[in-house]
Parts: structure tokens; C-alpha cells; sequence
């Protein structure tokens, strides 16, 4: 959807289709057959053998004409396993969220500045019911700072959640509640945590991305509600968030990407094999599997064990940070 004229590097309209940066930037630089991108830095690190981290800057238009993301910092935790993650594992992982959280908001605002934890999702929905989830697992301590002040360790943040529901139930867009919120209370930062959409079925449940950029909820699965972010509520917006679909198309373009390769390791010289096997699928597979308007939005069957574990990776690693 974007043409960068200054560099002559993008010569086709993409559909990104995945919330998170890392993929927009993969699926750039493949596409257009790139090393890197201007505007756009990155780093990695392997915490251990389950746990990785990389860090995507985006620092000018360039790099957000690229890949459709505003400046700013996201960085994107993989935790291998999830499913089969022990109480260390889990435990592990959400000491990894808590340090890269408290970094960006050490960033914004001041130690004892105030934090509003918003959760957006459905809690009737299981795949997008991890916002919610979280916040009832949030150690909120306002009205404790604010009514028994006694009862409070010198020193503590105030930090309060919501959990705001959805357009559909409530009839109110999100934005416009937590400007509400945001104009009454008075937080100096919003932690935002929400479902994302991804481009791989490796991610879902088992990435977690934060950025301080803000959030367009529902924007990875085509039903983009009103942006969350500094622009909108004038305070800064970290958005945490994890994939828990990915669309039909997506689920068999990975597909063919396997057949072929098994083909490739019985066909080692086929040509046409890796030709096919280097290109992006996802545009072919999903006008093929086009019925109308509809399109399959997939999650997988073990999603309640994974939104759990997801769940209180998210909620402690916050907890700790904050």
C-alpha cells in the first residue's frame, strides 16, 4: 500500500496482513530482494534456548513508508514451547518482558508516575480474550494510595486497569472511553495489551511484541477501530501486544512453503522448485481461496493453555515493571 519513490525499492503493493514489525520488515526486504532498509535498525538476543529477542527501530519516514509503522521502538520476544512451559519457563519469560517493558517506560515518565493498564479484548472470545485475562491479574494500587495510604509502602506507583470491552457489546469506541479515563484520572502512561494478528503459525500465543508507538486495535484482522495512542490521548501509549490468529490464507501459504520444501529435499536440482519455493505465496493463495467477502480468521486448538500461560507471563512480567 505504499510506494517509496525517494529509493525506487518498492515496487509492489503488499498486504502485510501481521501486526507485528519484524514480519513487515521480513516481508520489505523479500520482496523487494533487500539487505536492510533505511530507517529501519535491528538487533537480536538469545536469552536462552527458548527465549529470544529482537529489537526493530524504526527512526524516519522512510522506514515508515516501508513497513506501514510509525517511529518508534518494537521489540519482539519469541518464547519456543509455550504449550509444554513449566512455572521456570513461564517465570523465565516474564522477567524477559518485565526488563524490556520497564526500559521503554524509564523512557516516558518518571519513577512514581502514574500507569493506567488498559486490556482490550472480549473475554467471551477466547482468542481475544488475553486484555481482560490480564487485567484481573494486575496489581492495581490507587485506591490504596488514594484511602488507606497507611497501608502502603512508601514509594509505591499508583497504577490502576480497565478492561473496556468492545465496540460491539458496549457501543462506545474504545478510544473515546479511555479518553474519559485518561481526562478524569490523570495517568502520565497507558500500557495497552491486545491480540495481535501474525503472518506465521510459529507466532501465535508464543510472541509477545511491545512497542511504544500506541495501537490501531483490530487493524491485523481487517476491522480497525479508532487509534490508541499519544496523538489521540496526549499521554504516551506502550502497547503490548500477542498474535493469537492468523487468516486461512496464511495457513495454507506456510503449507505450500513446507510441501515444497520436502519436495526440494527429494528434488535438490528442480529449478522451478526454487523458484516458487523463494517467492511470497500470500497474495496467490488468498485470491484463490477468496469466497466474497469472507476470509477465515484461524486459531489453534490448544489456544485456551496458551492464553493462560500467555496470560500470566503478561500480567507478571507488567507487575514487575510497573
Amino acid at each position: 500500500m505504499f510506494n517509496d519513490t525517494e529509493n525506487n525499492n518498492f515496487n509492489r503493493p503488499l498486504n502485510f496482513r501481521t501486526d507485528l514489525a519484524s514480519e513487515r520488515r521480513d516481508i520489505y526486504q523479500k520482496a523487494n530482494n533487500l539487505e536492510g532498509i533505511d530507517g529501519i535498525e535491528s538487533t537480536k538476543e538469545e536469552i536462552n534456548e527458548n527465549i529470544k529477542v529482537e529489537c526493530v527501530k524504526i527512526t524516519n519516514q522512510n522506514g515508515e513508508r516501508a513497513i506501514g509503522k510509525p517511529m518508534g521502538n518494537y521489540i519482539t520476544i519469541d518464547v519456543k514451547k509455550l504449550k509444554l512451559a513449566s512455572p521456570d519457563d513461564i517465570q523465565k519469560a516474564s522477567e524477559v518482558v518485565s526488563n524490556e517493558l520497564r526500559n521503554l517506560i524509564d523512557k516516558h515518565i518518571k519513577k512514581q508516575d502514574e500507569i493506567l493498564v488498559v486490556g482490550l479484548g472480549n473475554v467471551y472470545v477466547t482468542p481475544d480474550s488475553l486484555g481482560p485475562k490480564v487485567i484481573n491479574e494486575i496489581d492495581v494500587t490507587r485506591h490504596l494510595i488514594n484511602y488507606l495510604p497507611q497501608y502502603v509502602e512508601e514509594g509505591t506507583r499508583p497504577v490502576c486497569a480497565v478492561a473496556p470491552g468492545v465496540l460491539g457489546t458496549t457501543g462506545i469506541e474504545t478510544m473515546e472511553i479511555l479518553k474519559g479515563i485518561v481526562d478524569n484520572t490523570k495517568p502520565k502512561l497507558i500500557i495497552v495489551i491486545d491480540a495481535l494478528a501474525s503472518r506465521s503459525i510459529d507466532r501465535i500465543s508464543s510472541t509477545i511484541q511491545i512497542s511504544d508507538t500506541g495501537i490501531v486495535p483490530g487493524a491485523g484482522v481487517g476491522n480497525t477501530r479508532k487509534e490508541i495512542s499519544e496523538a489521540t490521548l496526549g499521554i504516551p501509549v506502550i502497547a503490548l501486544g500477542i498474535p493469537t490468529v492468523v487468516d486461512l490464507a496464511t495457513i495454507v501459504s506456510e503449507g505450500i512453503d513446507i510441501f515444497i520444501g520436502k519436495l526440494q529435499e527429494e528434488a535438490k536440482s528442480n529449478d522451478k522448485l526454487n523458484e516458487l519455493r523463494e517467492e511470497d505465496n500470500y497474495e496467490n493463495v488468498k485470491e484463490a481461496l477468496n469466497v466474497g467477502e469472507y476470509n477465515m480468521i484461524v486459531t489453534p486448538k490448544e489456544i485456551d493453555d496458551l492464553i493462560e500461560n500467555m496470560k500470566d507471563i503478561v500480567a507478571r512480567g507488567i507487575n514487575f515493571a510497573v
